[in-house]
C-alpha cells in the first residue's frame, strides 16, 4: 500500500478548517490544560482534530499505523510501534500549541510517511497561510498552495557566521550547557525561536534562515521537516554528526545550508 502525499495534505487542510481554526481564540479555559509542565499544553483543537485525522486516514490506508502526538500521550507504547511498522504516518495536530492556546497566529500541522522506518514524505501545513511545505524522498521540497500554485523550495546560500539568522530551541538544553550556549549565540547575527518547529523547518527550507536547532526529539515533531530540508539541501545531523533516524529520541538536532556551515555552527557556537 502506499500513500498519496497529495492526499494526505488535503486531509491535514480539511481537518484544520474543521476543527482547529474554528477554535483559534475562541478556546474555553477548561478545553486547555497541560501535560508534562506548564508549558507543554493540549487543547481540545489538538485532539479533535487528531481525532478526525485518524478516521480520515483509516477510511484511505487501513494498514496504516498512525502515531500521534495525543495518542501516544494516551498510550506511550505506540511510539515503539513506529520502528516495526511496515507503513506508518507520524502525526501533530497542532504543532506551536502554546501559540495556538494564546492566540498567536504561528502553528502548523505537520505529518511523516514513515515505511519500513524510512521516512518517505513529510507534510507542514499553514492553517493560517494556508499552503503547505512538503516533500517526498528523492524529489525534492516543495511549497504548494490549493489553487495548484507550487515552488520547488531550496536552502539559503552559506553565508559568514557573523550574517547568519537561525532558531534555536533552548528550551531543552542542559542546564550545564546552556549558559556558554547562549554566550556563543553573540557570534551570529539573529537568534530566534517561534516555539513551533514547523515554522522553524519551513523557514530554513525556504531559504530565510541559515540554521536551525531542536533537543526534544518527538518524531511527530522532526521527522517531516528534517526530510523536508533534506530535500531542500541542508545538511542534518545529531550534534555528534551521526545521521538522524527514525526512533531516535535523544541527540539533538543541527540543521544548516551546508556541510561547511554545519560544522562551523557546530564548532564556534553549539559546543553541547
Amino acid at each position: 500500500m502506499t500513500i498519496d502525499i497529495l492526499e494526505l495534505a488535503a486531509i491535514l487542510r480539511d481537518v484544520a478548517a474543521r476543527e482547529i481554526l474554528p477554535r483559534f481564540r475562541r478556546l474555553e479555559p477548561d478545553s486547555v490544560r497541560t501535560k508534562s509542565n506548564p508549558t507543554d499544553l493540549v487543547t481540545e483543537a489538538d485532539t479533535e482534530a487528531e481525532r478526525v485525522i485518524k478516521v480520515e486516514i483509516a477510511k484511505r490506508w487501513p494498514d496504516a499505523l498512525v502515531v500521534g502526538e495525543e495518542s501516544v500521550a494516551e498510550d506511550p507504547g505506540l511510539l515503539h510501534r513506529l520502528l516495526d511498522a511496515d507503513l506508518a504516518i507520524t502525526l501533530d495536530p497542532v504543532d506551536g500549541t502554546a501559540n495556538f492556546a494564546a492566540g498567536l497566529p504561528l502553528f502548523a500541522v505537520m505529518a511523516s510517511v514513515v515505511v519500513r522506518r524510512e521516512v518517505v514524505g513529510g507534510i507542514i501545513y499553514d492553517p493560517m497561510g494556508d499552503d503547505w511545505v512538503m516533500a517526498e524522498r528523492g524529489a525534492g521540497a516543495w511549497m504548494r498552495h490549493p489553487d495548484g500554485w507550487n515552488k520547488r523550495l531550496d536552502v539559503a546560500a552559506p553565508v559568514p557566521l557573523d550574517q547568519m539568522v537561525g532558531t534555536v530551541s533552548m528550551g531543552f538544553l542542559d542546564k550545564a550547557t546552556k549558559p556558554q550556549v547562549l554566550a556563543n549565540l553573540a557570534k551570529i547575527a539573529i537568534p530566534a525561536n517561534y516555539r513551533v518547529a514547523g515554522h522553524d523547518y519551513r523557514s530554513l527550507a525556504s531559504g530565510h534562515t541559515q540554521f536551525a536547532t531542536f533537543n526534544k526529539l518527538m518524531p511527530w515533531d522532526h521527522l517531516p521537516g528534517t526530510l523536508i530540508c533534506a530535500e531542500a539541501g541542508a545538511h542534518v545531523a545529531h550534534f555528534d554528526g551521526t545521521p538522524y533516524r527514525v526512533g531516535d529520541l535523544s541527540g539533538g538536532l543541527l540543521l544548516a545550508t551546508s556541510r561547511e556551515s554545519w560544522s562551523l555552527l557546530r564548532r564556534e557556537v553549539f559546543t553541547v
